[in-house]
């Protein structure tokens, strides 16, 4: 296999494996997808902003290190601190998975339901979107757009939900940008190709896959699976990213 090959491999994996996880913004991309409102919109937004944010911590990290030597190094080892880390929390969540609970159509604002572990069999999905962890406690993401909302609502919001995450920039920007950049100059560009081709195909997938996908990602087996597979990819790479 070629270097620019497995560097864009290696893209891909972590780029799922960053993106794949419980949270607002994939929240509100389902939702958006079981109710069939402004989803080609809202899946662009959430690709091209990733796109962006990929080419920006490539290019940008990869200035910063040609003026700093020395900084490759220390950045290889945060990172590969950072990949672990992230690998064994992904690990323990694999052992007490939650589930992701997404209304189909109501525009109510009754409580999410709380869970143990898993939700109740048979039980009608909640009126908002929501994370419920395996202990019960629920995280709600930010309000998304009710039946019949316009789509500069539903563009604001989802704009919102990727570029006001402060998450999103320690992972794209910095962390991804740094380890492409282990990859030399042309390698690093590769990498971030198929970083990018995992955010277009997961959010294409849970946009307009949301019929099928919403019952299955409702289950805490779905999540187990994820996060297992996560951990396994995340410490992989952090012990990759510093080998001689």
């Amino acid at each position: 296999m070629s270097t620019l090959a497995t560097a864009a491999l290696a893209g891909l994996g972590l780029g799922f494996s960053l993106i794949v996880a419980i949270g607002a913004q994939n929240v509100f991309v389902l939702r958006q997808g079981l109710r069939r409102e402004h989803l080609l919109s809202v899946v662009l937004i959430c690709a091209v902003s990733d796109i962006v944010l990929v080419a920006v911590g490539i290019g940008g990290i990869g200035a910063v290190l040609e003026r700093a030597p020395v900084l490759p190094v220390i950045v290889r080892w945060v990172g590969a601190a950072f990949l672990v880390g992230y690998g064994i929390l992904a690990a323990r969540r694999s052992l007490h998975p939650g589930a992701l609970i997404v209304d189909e159509g109501s525009d109510g604002d009754s409580e999410p339901v709380r869970f143990g572990g898993r939700p109740p069999s048979g039980g009608p999905l909640t009126s908002n979107p929501a994370v419920v962890d395996p202990g019960g406690t629920t995280v709600r993401a930010r309000p998304a757009a009710a039946a019949g909302t316009s789509l500069r609502a539903t563009v604001l919001t989802c704009i919102a939900l990727t570029w006001l995450n402060p998450h999103v920039y320690l992972d794209t920007v910095f962390l991804l940008g740094s380890i492409a950049n282990s990859h030399g100059e042309t390698g690093r560009w590769a990498f971030g190709a198929g970083a990018a081709l995992a955010s277009v195909v997961w959010f294409g997938a849970l946009g307009f896959g949301a019929r099928l996908l919403g019952r299955w990602l409702g289950t805490p087996t779905a999540w187990r699976v994820f996060d297992g597979v996560i951990a396994v990819v995340m410490v992989v790479m952090g012990v990759l990213l510093v080998r001689p």
